[in-house]
């Protein structure tokens, strides 16, 4: 039934995922609980998560708790042949491979969705975007679904406005445990792990441009800044500016920051953040990448319609020479630069993501009779217990609150 590259591959993909499952001790916990308790007895689970090790682990622990895993990637570049041929190899249901044509990548996502899943783990928002689309009489089968990131959790948030939304959905993305970590540190080191290894070139003493100064571009920042990078930071929140400006960033306008620019990230989670007004007024030699989910934040296509010659430049590098004789170059086609040119964040740091994502199906289904379709907030005790567990690995152990402590910050009086 799966649909994969070469089967061939699975031992390869199988020591990927023995590795990270040896880095990531909260879903070792959580496989151990899931096997005795088999929360997912019974269920279809439609996964759609950048399809490299540590998702590949996430997939077993769902399956070890019962689950009957239907697996797609969520970017055609992101996805391993030989970690999907691994899942496979141990008998889940893998639809997914390296470099898919977007009707192939549209056909795989299909097929998950084809037999009619009871929870939707999405990043990104294609598989909830398509069930309502195209199978709208399979949204009844579904509990319940979480999202991984920002960019998915914006269209579930305006779904919701419109009423469109047919079952809840987790915002997986905004438990502390996720967004404070995972888009932060991890998006920070996994960022210019991809940038690194693709460029081979040093990034102390260039201008960096980072666009967009939420969690995610906090990290890039931070990571360039100690890599000996100036950062220049563009927004279009004031707030955030500000944060920029006192984190010791330089903040500008992206018609500016292209003049001077030697390096851009995009990481905001909108469209069009860099495009033909600012491509001509870049220097030669310029490197664009970005790291927002989707592969709309560089105008790519309008690069490539601009271009006057193109050239591999180096594997994963795109060369685009433009009229003015300026040649600009993009990593990974503009995709996810952390997964089209690395492998991902940290296991430590998918393991707190992956955790939650976890008990977050698990909470669906208990309480699957008492949610109405709309998005909901990852449990404060679902958060707390992640970091519990995590601190306990760690051997570190934190203060709690007496009881006349805990009476005094409930009380108005004094």
């Amino acid at each position: 039934m799966s649909k994969i590259r070469d089967i061939s591959l699975w031992e390869s993909g199988k020591r990927k995922i023995d590795w990270v499952k040896g880095n990531m001790c909260l879903l070792r916990s959580i496989e151990e609980e899931f096997s005795s308790e088999k929360p997912f007895k019974g269920l279809k689970v439609a996964l759609s998560i950048h399809l490299e090790a540590k998702t590949a682990y996430l997939c077993k622990v769902l399956a070890a708790g019962g689950a009957e895993m239907y697996i797609t990637g969520s970017n055609p570049l992101s996805t391993q042949d030989d970690v999907a041929a691994a899942l496979v190899h141990d008998g889940l249901n893998v639809f997914a491979w390296h470099g898919a044509t977007p009707e192939e990548y549209s056909s795989h996502i299909r097929e998950v969705i084809k037999v009619g899943p009871n929870i939707i783990i999405d990043d990104g928002g294609d598989l909830v975007n398509m069930i309502h689309n195209e199978f709208p009489e399979l949204t009844a089968n579904v509990i319940g679904g979480c999202e991984e990131t920002t960019t998915g959790i914006i269209r579930l948030i305006n779904m919701d406005k419109d009423g469109a939304l047919k079952f809840p959905m987790m915002l997986v993305n905004n438990a502390r445990c996720k967004y404070l970590f995972d888009n932060r540190y991890g998006t920070g080191q996994s960022v210019w792990d991809g940038i690194n290894r693709t460029t081979n070139l040093i990034v102390a003493g260039k201008n960096v441009v980072v666009a967009g100064y939420g969690w995610c571009g906090k990290g890039v920042a931070m990571r360039a800044k100690g890599l000996g990078a100036s950062v220049i930071i563009t927004e279009i929140d004031p707030i955030k500016a500000m944060e920029a400006v006192m984190d010791g960033f330089k903040v500008m306008k992206m018609e500016e920051a292209a003049k001077i620019g030697d390096l851009f990230v995009t990481v905001t989670g909108c469209k069009d953040v860099i495009t033909e007004k600012s491509f001509f007024n870049m220097k030669d030699g310029a490197i664009l990448c970005n790291a927002g989910h989707f592969d709309c934040e560089v105008d790519v296509a309008g690069l490539k319609n601009l271009a006057v010659e193109t050239k591999l430049a180096r594997n994963n590098i795109e060369g685009y020479k433009l009229s003015n004789g300026r040649w600009l170059y993009v990593i990974g086609e503009g995709r996810l630069v952390n997964l089209a040119a690395g492998d991902g964040h940290p296991a430590e740091i998918m393991d707190m993501s992956f955790s939650i994502q976890a008990l977050s199906a698990a909470w669906l289904v208990k309480n699957k009779n008492s949610l109405s379709a709309k998005i909901n907030t990852v449990p404060e005790e679902i958060d707390n217990d992640v970091a519990d567990r995590k601190l306990r690995f760690w051997g570190i152990e934190i203060d709690k609150l007496t009881a006349e402590q805990e009476k005094y910050l409930k009380s108005w009086q004094v």
